[in-house]
């Protein structure tokens, strides 16, 4: 039997624009799986909207073969945005209608018949959880409830593939993580969502696979633990019950080994460089038995995401993006 394959919900080859002699996006390869959530990260002017603007055909790119959904963005763009959904960085709804009105317009816009359209405009209420609130202006919503009715606009369509470009921005905790257990929800129904954010825990979250944008290049992709591993960083952290067996260790150790804080009954650490193995931490950990040294308790400091996004970004690029 042949095996089963399936088409990419995104596929970009070579793409370039530039906004006069601005040069923003300089040749992105970019392929994303269907029902995975991809997260573009990068600092601000790296181009993580511009990207979302071609692929959501609001904006056209000067060069590359870019297919959405299975179609070309430039020569079929109608029916990449039958397929898609988009919510921006900022709002899209109107104040000054209640959330069910902005919906029921919704649905008139993606010509829903009327019964249809009630139907779909009630599941997405309930959905959401602003049923309460559904004759109210949204005027009167909080950022979350906001956010929550955008993305409920998006879904008026049954979008295969969801573009969120910052959808968190500005939102408390719990309507952030409200927002990643949705999109969750979505994924899990076999949607696909690009997330573009500055939000390095949420990319960490909710994403199978990250791409770092910088100065208009894609520097670096893979899974979130794969990018981590391309740090170096990885330490053990030693603490110690008192300053006599910090030393001791330290010398065992050897001082240009270790990073040691200034001994305290608050702080009596070393940081030991590791590669993060198991197999290093028990040689470690079996030096300082043998010594017979007292280890109050260990901690494993791996590099996060933060450590990725500095690492990567913010240098020129000899060459474009590496993946991991």
């Amino acid at each position: 039997m042949n095996p089963v394959t399936t088409r990419p919900a995104v596929r970009v080859t070579g793409l370039r624009k530039a906004f006069g002699d601005k040069v923003v996006l300089d040749g992105i390869d970019l392929e994303i799986a269907e029902g995975t959530v991809f997260a573009l990260l990068g600092p601000n002017g790296a181009g993580k909207t511009t990207t979302v603007q071609i692929l959501s055909t609001l904006i056209r790119a000067d060069a590359g073969d870019i297919h959405v959904a299975g179609f070309d963005v430039n020569r079929e763009p109608q029916a990449v945005r039958d397929a898609i959904g988009f919510t921006g960085q900022f709002s899209a709804v109107d104040f000054l209608l209640s959330g069910r009105e902005n919906l029921l317009l919704m649905a008139d816009l993606h010509h829903l018949d009327r019964r249809t359209g009630r139907r779909r405009v009630d599941e997405l209420l309930e959905r959401f959880d602003l049923v309460d609130a559904a004759g109210q202006m949204v005027l009167k919503y909080s950022g979350g409830m906001r956010r929550r009715l955008d993305l409920a606009m998006t879904l008026i369509g049954d979008p295969q593939i969801i573009f969120l470009d910052e959808p968190t921005t500005g939102l408390d905790p719990r309507s952030r993580h409200t927002m990643w257990q949705i999109t969750r929800e979505l994924v899990a129904g076999g949607v696909t969502v690009l997330l573009t954010t500055q939000n390095l825990d949420e990319a960490d979250d909710l994403a199978g696979r990250i791409g770092v944008l910088d100065q208009g290049r894609l520097v670096a992709t893979g899974t979130p633990d794969e990018l981590k591993r391309r740090i170096p960083g990885s330490r053990v952290r030693l603490h110690f019950g008192e300053p006599g067996a910090l030393s001791a260790a330290a010398r065992v150790l050897g001082h240009d080994s270790v990073h040691q804080d200034s001994p305290s009954h608050d702080s009596l650490v070393l940081d030991v460089p590791t590669d993060g193995t198991p197999q290093s931490l028990k040689r470690l950990l079996d030096r300082l038995d043998e010594q017979a040294l007292n280890v109050e308790s260990v901690t494993v400091q791996t590099p996060d995401l933060d450590d990725v996004f500095f690492a990567l970004t913010g240098t020129p690029h000899a060459a474009p993006g590496v993946s991991a």
